[in-house]
C-alpha cells in the first residue's frame, strides 16, 4: 500500500496466494461505488492523479502493458475487473467467458512489485509518491452496475444504455448489434465512479478506441483517453482473453487474419491506395488459406469464414475506396474460428476442448512514413 494511504483500511478481506503464503494485498479493492469515490477524493485533495485501465479480467500482457503506461503518467492507477453482461448477444459467450479472479490478482501483484522495483536511486518518501502504482482494482457485482433493472443483452430491450451512432453500427457493431451500446454503458458507468485524469485502451480494439473517444468528447467528460499499441503473442497473434480457447491447431490458421491485413498493408507501402488493390490482395490471402483447410481430414484442419475486412476513414471509421497517404486509414477485419471438427486424442484444443467458437479482430493503422 502506499505510505499516504496505510490509514485506509482494506475494503475487502481478499488476499493473494504467493509461494503458498497468503498475504493482503499492495491496493484497496473495491466492490461498491462510496468507498471508493472516498479514496478518489482523497485523492484529488492531494494533488495526485489517477489513471484508469477498464477491464474484463482473464489478465495478459496487453492489459499489463496499458497499466505499465498508465503508471508512467499517473501516480495512482485503479484498474477494473468486470464481465460487462450488456455487450454480449444474447447467443454470445458470456457464460464461457474466462474468469480468472485468483490469477488476475497475483499478476497485478506481481506487477505493483515490479513498479515499487523500478531503476533508480533509493527514494525518499516524496519520490515515491511520484512512481505511479496500482492503488485500487473496482470489482463490482452487476446489482451494483445496474442497480435500477437486471441488464438485458436484447436489442428493444428495456434499461438505461448510451448508445454512440453511427460508429456503434459499422464494423463490429454491424455483427454484434448490442456490443458497443454495453462498452459505452458500462464506461460511461466506470468513469462516473472513477472520474480519472486519463483511460487507456488498447489499439487492438480500434473501434471500441473510437466510439469511446466520441463518448468523452460529445459528453463532454473531463477525461484524456490514450491508446496503448497492441501487444501480440510471440507468433503474431494479437493478444486476446479469448485465445485461450484455440488450442495449437486454430491458433495456427488464426494469424490468417494478421497475414491477410500485412498483404493489404504491402500494397499500400508499395503506392498502391486504391481499396480494390489493397483488399483484393487480402482476399487473396484468406481464400487460399481456407482452401488449404478445407482440403484436409477434418482431424487435421481448422475451419473459419471471414466477417469483414475494412478499410476505413480513422476518424468516422466510413469505408473509403482510395487511401489519402496524408490522413491515413484504419485496416482492420474479423474472423470466427469455427469449433474443431474432430479433435485428436491428446491434441492441445484450448480451453473448453475445442468447442467454442473464438471470434478474433485486428487492425493496422496505415500511415506513410514519408508523407
Amino acid at each position: 500500500m502506499l505510505p499516504w494511504t496505510r490509514s485506509l483500511s482494506i475494503v475487502t478481506s481478499s488476499s493473494i496466494t504467493n509461494a503458498g503464503r497468503r498475504s493482503q494485498p499492495s491496493f484497496q479493492i473495491f466492490r461498491d461505488v462510496p468507498p471508493l469515490r472516498r479514496l478518489r477524493h482523497q485523492l484529488l485533495l492531494a494533488n495526485r492523479t489517477v489513471g484508469f485501465v477498464p477491464t474484463m479480467g482473464a489478465l495478459h500482457e496487453g492489459h499489463l502493458s496499458l497499466i505499465r503506461q498508465a503508471a508512467a503518467e499517473n501516480t495512482d492507477v485503479v484498474v477494473s475487473i468486470y464481465v460487462n453482461p450488456t455487450q454480449f448477444g444474447v447467443n454470445e459467450d458470456l457464460s464461457s467467458y474466462p474468469r480468472t479472479w485468483e490469477s488476475d490478482l497475483e499478476k497485478l501483484e506481481n506487477l505493483n512489485n515490479e513498479l515499487e522495483n523500478r531503476p533508480g536511486k533509493e527514494r525518499t518518501e516524496t519520490e515515491f509518491k511520484s512512481a505511479g502504482r496500482i492503488a485500487a482494482v473496482l470489482a463490482p457485482t452487476t446489482k451494483v452496475m445496474y442497480p435500477a433493472l437486471p441488464p438485458t443483452s436484447e436489442l428493444n430491450g428495456d434499461g438505461s444504455f448510451l448508445t454512440i451512432t453511427p460508429l456503434a453500427r459499422k464494423l463490429e457493431g454491424a455483427s454484434r448489434p448490442v456490443f458497443f451500446r454495453g462498452v459505452a454503458t458500462v464506461c460511461m458507468k466506470l468513469f462516473n465512479i472513477v472520474t480519472p485524469d486519463r483511460v487507456y485502451f488498447g489499439q487492438k480494439d480500434i473501434q471500441q478506441c473510437a466510439v469511446i473517444k466520441r463518448m468523452v468528447k460529445d459528453f463532454l467528460i473531463d477525461t484524456e483517453v490514450r491508446i496503448g499499441p497492441t501487444v501480440r503473442e510471440s507468433d503474431g497473434l494479437a493478444m486476446s482473453s479469448r485465445n485461450v480457447y484455440l488450442g495449437t491447431r486454430r491458433r495456427a490458421v488464426g494469424l490468417v487474419l494478421l497475414k491477410a491485413l500485412k498483404a493489404a498493408e504491402a500494397a499500400f507501402m508499395c503506392g498502391e491506395y486504391e481499396r480494390t488493390t489493397m483488399l483484393g490482395a487480402a482476399k487473396l490471402v484468406t481464400e487460399q488459406i481456407l482452401t488449404e483447410q478445407k482440403a484436409l481430414a477434418p482431424s487435421q484442419r481448422a475451419l473459419f469464414e471471414v466477417d469483414y475486412i475494412s478499410l476505413a476513414n480513422p476518424g468516422s471509421l466510413d469505408e473509403i475506396d482510395s487511401v489519402n497517404p496524408a490522413t491515413g486509414a484504419i485496416l482492420s477485419g474479423a474472423i470466427k474460428m469455427f469449433p474443431l471438427e474432430d479433435p485428436r486424442p491428446a491434441e492441445d484444443c484450448g480451453l473448453g476442448s475445442g468447442a467454442t467458437a473464438v471470434r478474433l479482430i485486428d487492425n493496422i493503422i496505415l500511415k506513410q512514413s514519408s508523407v
